[in-house]
Order: structure tokens, then C-alpha cells, then sequence
């Protein structure tokens, strides 16, 4: 990056700082901010394109100079006779070229700078609107910054246009969501009110488990909402990761046993302590466990594993169940992404990854053989506790 060149907080990721001269822009030969002859870079070449500038600039007011004082002369009637008048007319044709240089310079700047403009004022036009799906071509003739400009206000544009597909998706899901339980609970209290059903605990039960399941929605959807906007609260405390895993396993070992399932741990003394918020970790380890054993509904095995990988701690939680099926892979860490008849809100994994991602790391999947088994793997800086 070149000093006193910062990049600006707008300026999309993945777009370089300072933007790339294209062939024929200033900056070519010279380094950023010159012209083709202002040499191939260093400090000789930027002595030598100063010394051509003041030459130039000397020799025009030179010229102009001139030019005047032999006006002057022939308008107060003064003799214009003599070497004045001999230097008058290679300052007017010093002047001339100078003029007629600048007219097609400027020329070149507005034919290279005003459509660009114009198109970029039209399409920002189109996104205040709400179309995000406006985009500005980038001209052949325009110069490096505004191809760049360009470039950028594409990639806004495109960022605004996911974003707004997102929102629009995120609020269809979340009223999906919210009108199964909703349902359930209003047809059982409108039996109850009507007489069809008694007010026992049998008609009772499923009214109280529908609000669970709606309160669980409504933490879900604050925590990803706190994650989303960076204030996610994290309580950090050194932790050890055998214990945290032994831990959940204890936690989890009676719902794996009424399935079947065989829950070990793979944890060796002596692992570096993490700085991490164990009740966050917790809720996203219980996640990983209960699908799980819920993918797994004939028996099986799940294994929770620790280690290191330089700089990291790698956590594994790997099941030998049937897989996740492969159109659902790309979007295994997405909002409301689940399998067919999954009674959970599918987003157990996505809070999974806002939680790994607040505490500085990871989290990704890889498939067995065939497609068959699952490994989640968390990986978190290692910190002293």
C-alpha cells in the first residue's frame, strides 16, 4: 500500500488498495499518480518528472509574459520594434499549442469522466429505489479510478441485493415457523373453550410444549440477531477442553443409551486451556450431540474428540449414522436449513457458527465414505487461560 493511501472503510473486501492502473492510465510506467513520463519510479524518476513540469510550466508563463508586455506595448502606443517583437511570435505559438493541448486533454477527460459519472448517478439512482439489481459497466475510456469505483459500487450493490434476498427469505421462514406451533396451540384451546376436550394434563401438555417450542424459537432468532450485529455477549473464562467434553457426554449419555447410541470421549490430559464462554460452547457442543443422536434413530456411535493442530484446538464430534443428504451440504451452517420431517427450527447450526465464529474460529463438516458418518469440526485459537 502506498503511504498516505489508506483504504477506506467503504471499499469493498476483496478489491485492491490502492485500485490497479489499467494500460494507458497514469501510473503505468511511472508508479501511482504520474504520468507516462514521469519515469520508471524511485527518486530519480520523480526528480526527473518535476524537472519536466517546471521546464513546461517556466516556458508557458514565460510565453504568456511575453505575449502580454507586447500587447500592452502596441495598445499605449510604444514601438513593439525589436527583440520584443521578435519573441512575440514563438510565445503566441507557444501559447497556441499549449491551448490547443489543453482543449483536447480536457476533451478526453469529459468523454472519459462524464459518461462513467452519469451511468454511476443513474444506477445509484436505481438502488436509493430499491432496485439492488442495478449494475455500472465499466467504459473502455474511463480511467483507472472510476473502472475501480465502478467495480466497487458493483459489489455494494451486490452485497445489498443478497442481503435484501436474505431478509425477504429470513422473514417468509420465520413465519412458517411460527404458524405450525401457533396453530396447534389455537385449535387445542379453542376444543378446550368449546367443551370437546377436558382440561386435563393429556389436552394440556401439547399447548405447553408448542410455547416451548416457540419460546426456543425466539432465543434462537435474538441470539442470531445479537451475532449478527456483533454483540453477542461471550462470559469468558479458562476452560478445559477434556473436562468440557466429559462433561457433555455425562450431560448427554442417557438420552444416547434410550437410542441406542454409544457416547465416548477422546480427550487427552494436558491440553492447552481455551479463554472461551463454556455456557455458549456448551449450547453449541448440545447441538452437534442431539442431532446426532436424532440422525441416528437405530443405534450407532458418536465420538467427542480434542487435539491439537498448531496453533489451534481442534473439537470433533463424529457420528457413523447415515450422513446429511448432499443437496443440503452447501447449506448445512444456513438459516432454516433441515432435513425433511425435522421437527427442530433448522437453526441449530447457523447459532452454532455465530457462537465458534464470535470466539475467534471455526467451524466446517466432512463426510465418510459413501456419505455415510458425519464429523462436525470446531477449531478455536489456542489462549492462555
Amino acid at each position: 500500500m502506498m503511504p498516505g493511501r489508506r483504504r477506506p472503510p467503504w471499499w469493498p473486501e476483496g478489491e485492491p488498495w490502492p485500485p490497479p492502473m489499467a494500460p494507458g492510465d497514469w501510473g503505468r510506467r511511472g508508479g501511482w499518480g504520474g504520468p507516462p513520463w514521469w519515469g520508471p519510479g524511485g527518486r530519480g524518476g520523480l526528480r526527473r518528472g518535476f524537472g519536466c513540469l517546471i521546464v513546461a510550466m517556466a516556458t508557458l508563463i514565460v510565453s504568456v509574459g511575453v505575449l502580454v508586455l507586447w500587447l500592452l506595448a502596441g495598445l499605449l502606443g510604444f514601438s513593439i520594434a525589436g527583440p520584443l517583437e521578435h519573441l512575440a511570435r514563438p510565445a503566441g505559438l507557444v501559447v497556441l499549442v499549449a491551448g490547443f493541448v489543453a482543449l483536447i486533454q480536457g476533451l478526453r477527460i469529459a468523454r472519459g469522466v462524464g459518461r462513467p459519472l452519469t451511468d454511476l448517478v443513474d444506477a445509484a439512482g436505481r438502488v436509493e429505489a430499491g432496485d439492488y439489481s442495478a449494475r455500472v459497466g465499466e467504459a473502455p475510456g474511463a480511467r483507472g479510478e472510476l473502472r475501480s469505483l465502478a467495480r466497487a459500487f458493483n459489489s455494494m450493490a451486490a452485497r445489498l441485493e443478497a442481503e435484501d434476498a436474505d431478509r425477504r427469505r429470513l422473514l417468509a421462514d420465520v413465519s412458517h415457523e411460527l404458524r405450525t406451533p401457533l396453530a396447534v396451540i389455537q385449535g387445542n384451546l379453542e376444543a378446550l373453550l368449546d367443551g370437546v376436550y377436558p382440561p386435563d394434563e393429556a389436552h394440556l401438555r401439547p399447548i405447553i410444549d408448542e410455547t416451548r417450542v416457540l419460546e426456543r424459537l425466539i432465543d434462537d432468532l435474538r441470539t442470531l440477531s445479537l451475532a449478527d450485529s456483533g454483540a453477542l455477549p461471550l462470559h469468558r473464562e479458562p476452560t478445559d477442553p477434556a473436562v468440557l467434553l466429559e462433561d457433555m457426554a455425562t450431560a448427554h449419555r442417557a438420552t444416547a443409551s434410550a437410542a441406542g447410541t454409544e457416547l465416548r470421549v477422546d480427550a487427552h490430559a494436558g491440553l492447552p486451556s481455551l479463554d472461551l464462554d463454556p455456557l455458549r460452547m456448551k449450547q453449541v457442543l448440545t447441538n452437534l450431540v442431539e442431532n446426532a443422536i436424532r440422525a441416528m434413530p437405530n443405534g450407532g456411535s458418536i465420538l467427542l474428540a480434542a487435539h491439537v493442530d498448531r496453533d489451534s484446538l481442534v473439537i470433533e464430534v463424529t457420528d457413523d449414522g447415515p450422513g446429511i443428504a448432499p443437496a443440503l451440504r452447501s447449506t448445512l451452517f444456513d438459516r432454516f436449513t433441515k432435513s425433511a420431517g425435522s421437527r427442530g427450527s433448522g437453526l441449530g447450526l447457523a447459532i452454532a457458527r455465530a457462537i465458534v465464529t464470535a470466539h475467534g474460529g471455526s467451524i466446517d463438516a466432512s463426510f465418510g465414505p459413501e456419505g455415510k458418518g458425519t464429523t462436525l469440526r470446531i477449531t478455536l485459537p489456542v489462549r492462555a487461560g
